[in-house]
């Protein structure tokens, strides 16, 4: 195929053969251009979104400028913060738990048992990890290793904070082992404290050993902890007596009842009642005579009564 046509003054005729490959030739330039152009208008189209406007580069190629990875950086950095502080106001409520555990430690348990839970330097120790925070303050750590060591922060306190519990746990286990509890379950008065006095029938002094509850007959009389009964029987001082052992050698004696409710061998709990008030034996009326004696040694009941030494 051929085209002609007429050019200049002169007339000459001018022609063009078009053929397949002069067609092809065309096109594959046309089809070129097109890409380059597009190619170009693409990469400068898309560097004004990444400076101009980041959310719209995002969302054709998934990447954010220096300054958004810096403003991204500050909030993750933000929320780090937060979390230590976090972990810092736990740690020091935990702090505030323990002290005041101790405290209730130090109130409840016997005199004479003190030194088996009490601190001191040869005692074991333990505690949360907390790293320095002034450390932060000067050295600033990339993201990822501030993330690691706070994350470390935690799980060790978490650990901490299940040893405490157990050691917690094992505590208040061992103190409710002890005889330290009300022997008289109801209205009660004590008339008579530890120590010597005047005897009630013949008025010369004499060693009173224990606690003398006065209540009303029958008012029950309770273990004061756990233990075995080692003795239930009449005593012609005691009437009618019980007498129950406990653990670090411990034993407590119930006197002047009016009736036993439990027999040699019983295991008994805090708060089971053994027998009823009465008047039986060497007494002048109806009341509960309590002794403690630990290690076959007679100590004064208030050592170990959650009421204290002020009785």
């Amino acid at each position: 195929m051929q085209l002609m046509w007429l050019s200049g003054p002169t007339g000459s005729v001018k022609t063009i053969s078009i053929t397949l490959r002069t067609v092809l030739a065309g096109i594959s330039v046309a089809v070129f251009t097109l890409l380059l152009l597009g190619f170009l208008l693409h990469f400068v189209g898309f560097k004004i979104a990444v400076e101009y406007n980041p959310a719209l580069a995002r969302s054709m190629g998934g990447v954010t400028t220096e300054a958004e990875q810096r403003k991204m950086e500050a909030i993750y950095r933000e929320d780090l913060d937060k979390m230590r502080d976090s972990l810092q106001a736990t740690i020091g409520e935990i702090k505030q738990l323990e002290a005041m555990k101790n405290h209730f430690m130090e109130i409840a348990t016997p005199t004479n048992l003190r030194d088996k839970w009490s601190h001191n330097k040869d005692d074991s120790r333990g505690g949360p990890f907390v790293t320095p925070r002034v450390l932060s303050s000067f050295i600033r750590l990339p993201l990822g290793q501030e993330l690691e060591q706070t994350l470390l922060d935690i799980n060790q306190t978490q650990t901490a904070l299940k040893d405490i519990h157990a050691k917690w746990d094992q505590q208040i286990e061992w103190l409710s082992t002890l005889p330290t509890g009300i022997p008289v379950q109801g209205d009660f008065r004590i008339t008579s404290g530890f120590g010597i006095r005047n005897d009630p029938f013949s008025g010369a002094l004499a060693m009173h050993e224990g606690l003398d509850f006065a209540a009303n007959v029958g008012t029950p009389v309770v273990s004061t902890g756990p233990g075995t009964v080692v003795r239930s029987a009449w005593d012609p001082s005691y009437g009618n007596v019980v007498e129950v052992s406990h653990t670090e050698g411990f034993v407590t004696r119930y006197a002047h009842l009016s009736r036993r409710l439990v027999a040699e061998g019983d295991k008994v709990t805090r708060g089971d009642e053994l027998g009823e008030i009465g008047t039986t034996g060497r007494s002048t009326g109806p009341h509960l005579h309590y002794e403690v004696i630990r290690k076959e040694r007679l100590i004064n009941p208030v050592q170990v009564l959650p009421f204290g030494p002020s009785v």
